[in-house]
């Protein structure tokens, strides 16, 4: 019996139409990554497993796809190991490489690798597919796009400001209204942690204050209290939990509560600049907010932590994200090289502009006439038609098999094509063309060039 076909889970088929949308996108955000000064480039899709793990945190490195070894994997584990079952240690005798989890890491290796031949301060974009073993749900994937641009060699917080300016270009090229920058400083986390007395528990304490929109104020202490942060350090950030008010209410909120913290007032001042600049040069579409509790990419990132928010009312998780990490090149032997970086959620930027019905109808690149084929002789003068409609960038074709008419126009009127041409014994003669309007049915007859018009 035939195997029934199938895809792994988290991953997709696309059809044209999607294709079509989602190079809408991919076009979109390359063309202001240009706009911005980015040039691209592309890694390979799997790297040496050394050079991904232990970059992402412990729940990071868990949702690396491995890629077994060629050949027989197994003779390098010796029957104590094998029998033991530990299967941690036995993945690195018989898995060397994986596939990318994300492009940054792979970017500060190719950064590393290719230091003598590139000019600093360097901005890259790079637009590939990422793996990640997840748990698949709306919005997440094993198998999806991530659109980066990164700068590393410069410690600017300018560049953060244009990162905030580009995630704005891009949203409203998009026709995206109402999309939300939420922006935090890790140094400002740091300083929390610092003056409630729990810097030793940084990590802990910023994972459970990142659930606050999740598991509310008290779900956020007890998480807090398991991990054995104290009920007095607690009580210190009490007003983290209702954080609200215009930026500059929220940026002065923050100078009161970490007064004594010299990282956190330092994080202060970073967010003041760039607070105050987006203020002399506003956005178009998108708003900018300050979010204490966002926490995501600690074990990177060092500065500035972006996180964009789809329009209010539209269900999904963030749509894009970065930061600033100043060593990130120092895990591969290059130290002291500041990076900044952002991320567009390609999958997810797609199922909201579903959602709200914001791509154009023109998105897609239909044909615009589909010539019927007689026969040999008609099929060649139709052929030589079609060449010269293709040379001035119109999309036509011909029906490839001389079958009934009635089926070639089925198939026309099944791939909505606007216009169908006949060109019989008749018309050869003539040297010109029936052409048949499928949406009005009317026809009329017209040379190459009145073809050509009305095509464009």
């Amino acid at each position: 019996m035939a195997q029934k076909p199938s895809i792994p889970k988290g991953t997709r088929d696309f059809s044209p139409i999607e294709v079509a949308k989602r190079s809408y996108i991919m076009n979109t955000i390359k063309e202001q990554f240009q706009l911005f000064g980015f040039h691209p480039i592309e890694t390979p899709s799997f790297e040496n497993s050394d050079t991904l793990m232990g970059k992402y945190g412990e729940e990071g490195d868990r949702l690396i796809f491995k890629i077994l070894n060629s050949g027989d994997y197994l003779s390098k584990v010796d029957d104590t190991l094998y029998h033991s079952k530990e299967s941690s240690k036995i993945t690195t005798k018989i898995s060397e490489k994986a596939l990318r989890y994300d492009l940054t890491v792979p970017f500060a290796r190719y950064v590393v690798q290719h230091q003598n031949e590139i000019d600093f301060p360097f901005k890259r974009y790079q637009i590939q597919p990422v793996w990640r073993a997840d748990r698949p749900q709306k919005g997440r994937f094993r198998e999806f796009y991530q659109c980066d641009a990164d700068v590393v060699g410069s410690t600017s917080l300018w560049q953060e400001v244009d990162f905030i300016q580009l995630y704005d270009k891009v949203f409203s090229k998009l026709g995206l209204d109402g999309v939300t920058i939420k922006m935090n400083n890790r140094k400002i986390l740091s300083g929390i942690a610092e003056v409630i007395g729990a810097s030793d528990k940084l990590i802990d304490f910023t994972v459970a204050l990142d659930k606050l929109d999740k598991i509310g104020e008290e779900g956020v202490k007890k998480e807090m209290i398991a991990k054995g942060i104290s009920e007095t350090a607690i009580a210190k950030v009490k007003p983290l939990f209702n954080f609200t008010g215009t930026t500059s209410e929220k940026v002065d909120k923050l100078k009161g509560l970490l007064a004594s913290s010299e990282e956190g007032m330092k994080g202060v001042e970073e967010l003041e600049f760039i607070i105050s600049t987006i203020t002399e040069v506003p956005l178009d579409k998108a708003s900018l907010d300050l979010d204490v509790t966002l926490a995501r990419g600690l074990n990177y990132y060092t500065g500035a932590i972006f996180e964009v928010g789809a329009p209010e009312g539209v269900k999904m998780g963030s749509i894009g994200g970065g930061g600033r990490y100043d060593d990130l090149t120092g895990i591969f032997g290059l130290k002291d090289v500041s990076g900044v970086g952002i991320s567009f959620g390609l999958d997810r930027i797609y199922l909201v502009l579903e959602e709200l019905d914001l791509f154009p109808d023109t998105v897609a690149s239909s044909t615009k006439a589909l010539f019927i084929n007689f026969g040999k002789e008609e099929a060649l003068y139709s052929v030589k038609s079609i060449n010269q409609l293709r040379g001035d960038d119109i999309i036509a074709e011909l029906y490839p098999d001389s079958s009934k008419m009635n089926k070639q126009m089925k198939y026309a009127n099944k791939r909505e094509i606007p216009f169908v041409i006949l060109a019989g014994a008749s018309e050869m003669e003539n040297e010109n063309f029936t052409v048949k309007n499928m949406q009005t049915g009317t026809q009329e007859t017209m040379n190459l060039e009145e073809l050509k018009l009305l095509l464009k």
